[in-house]
Formats: structure tokens, C-alpha cells, sequence
């Protein structure tokens, strides 16, 4: 067993990098916050990010740590985790992440996470370490939380154009860049709720695993909670551009009506997955829910391949942080 000094700069090391995560996150995911508002032009980007940040930080007071539990408890057999599996994990999401900035493709940071822990979990204890109650309900969410903002964006749609069946689209277009700051918020709100938690729950598990927090704690340290919190509200405030031109505009072209729908119907499904301590992927809810808005319209308003590529990312996520995660497991066994 590590000593408490050698495991004390360790942690504090993977403290540092799981917060270097938790920024990346907000920096890769601030398109699903703020795509639409801003490719509706209700919002200019300098601004929209400030927004997003700010609900990203207020989503703390709001949200319960379930989330943060799945993570920190529910994917890994206790015993198991260490310092060299929650370095594999991170840096296993974090090269996936840089990847997919990089190419501009909107793939998952919740998933690239997980895909990390499962890769590096495997690469020391095999499969049969892993709670496959944890990993079942996250991988069902993979299907699930696109297809709800999918059905919530495009019913949405539908009642808007019912109610609204009578006004002007000078009328209703006045109406929802108003109403779009509501919806921008409630998702940015979603967003922060369910993705810092991710980071919590994995620097929850390793303080766990090192000794400095009890197994039986029903909560992480206060700590952990205001800095990752934090860290994601400054990681989307730099925004990462390259895929917010994918979100806004390469999928489907929006107006502010369909932003609303959108952000609404993905909100929804977020403070659904949060409540119940799903980790759920931000990216494939809003993405579901801007596909919904467009097809309601008519199924020739979305960029059906632009979406297809999209997908394609989604299901190499998972295995390619586990590969990255696997070797870099392996390499940690050699420097600490």
C-alpha cells in the first residue's frame, strides 16, 4: 500500500487533472449550451457564454449529487480503483475529448469518461470488476437520452405551431428570442447539473481509494463540489467554437422558435437523467432535440449526413477512451 506522503502528491495530481477534465468538459461541450442561441442570433457568442457559465456554476445549489454517486460508487467494484486506474481513466477522456474538439466533431465528454473508467477498470481487474447495474443504465442512456430530446424537441415544436397557429413570424419570432434566454438557461442549467457531477463522482472514487475520504460517506467533500463546478462554468466560458458551427448550423438551420424547442425538450430530459443519477451525454441530448425540432418541419431539414457522422462518433467514443485508457494505465504503473 502507498505511503501517505507518496499518495499525497499523487492525489493531488489527479486532483488537478480531473479538474483539468472537468474545463475541458465545459470547453467542448459549451456548444450544446449555446449553439442555438447563438445561431439564432438571439445572443452573441461573448455574451451567450457568460450566460452558459453562470447557470453551468448555478446549477450547485439546485441539483442533488446522484449523479456524482453513480460515478463515485455505482460502475466500479469497491477495491478495485486506484491512483493508476483514475489516471488512465482521465487521460483516456481527455485525448478522446482533444480528438473531437480538434475534428469539431460534438461526441460525448460523460461517455469518454465512462469509456476511460471501463478501459482502465479492465485494464487491471478484467470486466467482471466493473457493476454492470451502473454500466447498463449509463449505455441504455445512450440510446434513450437522444431519442427523449428528440420526441420532447419535436413535440414541443408541434404545440408551439398549434398555439401559435394565428401570429405573424415577425410575431413569433419577437416572442421566442425572448423565450429563448428562458430555455438557454434551463439547459445550461441541465448541462452543469449532470456533467460536473461526472468529475465529482471520479474524484470522490479515488479519494475513496486513497484513504483521505471514508467508503461509508454518504457525500464528497464540500470541496470537490464548488471547484468542479467551478471548472466547468470556466471551461465554457472559452467556448469551443469548432463545434458550435456543427450544432447550430450544420445539422438543421434554426430560428429562435426552434431554438426554444430544442433547448426545452433536451432541459427536460436532463433534469429527468439527473434526478435519477443517470450520467447521460449532453451532446446526444441536444443533438436529439435540434434533429426532432428539424424533422418536424420536414424530414429534408436536417443534414441527415452531417447526423450520421455524429453518430458514427458516438459509438467509437466509449471503446477508443477504453483503448487510450488501457495504455495509459499501463504507463502510469511505470512512473508512480
Amino acid at each position: 500500500m502507498e505511503t501517505v506522503p507518496t499518495a499525497l502528491w499523487v492525489v493531488i495530481l489527479l486532483v488537478f487533472l480531473a479538474l483539468a477534465f472537468d474545463f475541458m468538459n465545459g470547453f467542448h461541450d459549451a456548444a450544446n449550451s449555446i449553439a442555438t442561441v447563438v445561431s439564432t442570433g438571439v445572443l452573441k457568442p461573448a455574451q451567450a457564454v457568460l450566460f452558459a457559465a453562470f447557470f453551468n456554476f448555478v446549477a450547485i445549489f439546485i441539483f442533488h449529487l446522484s449523479v456524482a454517486a453513480t460515478v463515485g460508487k455505482g460502475i466500479v467494484q469497491p477495491g478495485i480503483v486506484d491512483t493508476h486506474v483514475v489516471f488512465g481513466a482521465l487521460v483516456g477522456a481527455i485525448v478522446w475529448n482533444f480528438i473531437t474538439w480538434f475534428y469539431g466533431i460534438p461526441s460525448s465528454s460523460s461517455h469518454a469518461l465512462i469509456g476511460g473508467i471501463v478501459g482502465a477498470v479492465i485494464g487491471k481487474a478484467g470486466a467482471g470488476a466493473l457493476i454492470s447495474g451502473g454500466i447498463l443504465k449509463t449505455v441504455i442512456f445512450i440510446f434513450v437520452s437522444p431519442l427523449l430530446g428528440f420526441l420532447l424537441g419535436s413535440l414541443m415544436m408541434l404545440i408551439v405551431a398549434w398555439v401559435f397557429r394565428r401570429s405573424t413570424p415577425s410575431r413569433v419570432d419577437r416572442w421566442f428570442r425572448r423565450l429563448q434566454l428562458i430555455s438557454a438557461g434551463a439547459y445550461s442549467l441541465g448541462h452543469g447539473g449532470n456533467d460536473a457531477q461526472k468529475t465529482i463522482g471520479i474524484i470522490w472514487m479515488m479519494l475513496i481509494a486513497t484513504g483521505y475520504v471514508a467508503a461509508g460517506d454518504t457525500s464528497p467533500p464540500a470541496w470537490t463540489v464548488v471547484s468542479c463546478y467551478m471548472a466547468i462554468g470556466a471551461g465554457t466560458m472559452f467556448g469551443g467554437w469548432r463545434i458550435v458551427k456543427t450544432m447550430g448550423q450544420k445539422i438543421t438551420k434554426l430560428k429562435p422558435v426552434g431554438g426554444f424547442c430544442a433547448e426545452t425538450g433536451g432541459a427536460i430530459t436532463l433534469f429527468i437523467a439527473t434526478a435519477m443519477g443517470i450520467p447521460v451525454s449532453t451532446t446526444h441530448t441536444i443533438t436529439g432535440a435540434i434533429v426532432g425540432v428539424g424533422s418536424s418541419r420536414r424530414a429534408s431539414a436536417v443534414r441527415w449526413g452531417v447526423a450520421g457522422n455524429i453518430v458514427w462518433a458516438w459509438i467509437f467514443t466509449i471503446p477508443a477512451s477504453a483503448f487510450v485508457a488501457i495504455v495509459s494505465y499501463w504507463v502510469s504503473l511505470q512512473l508512480f
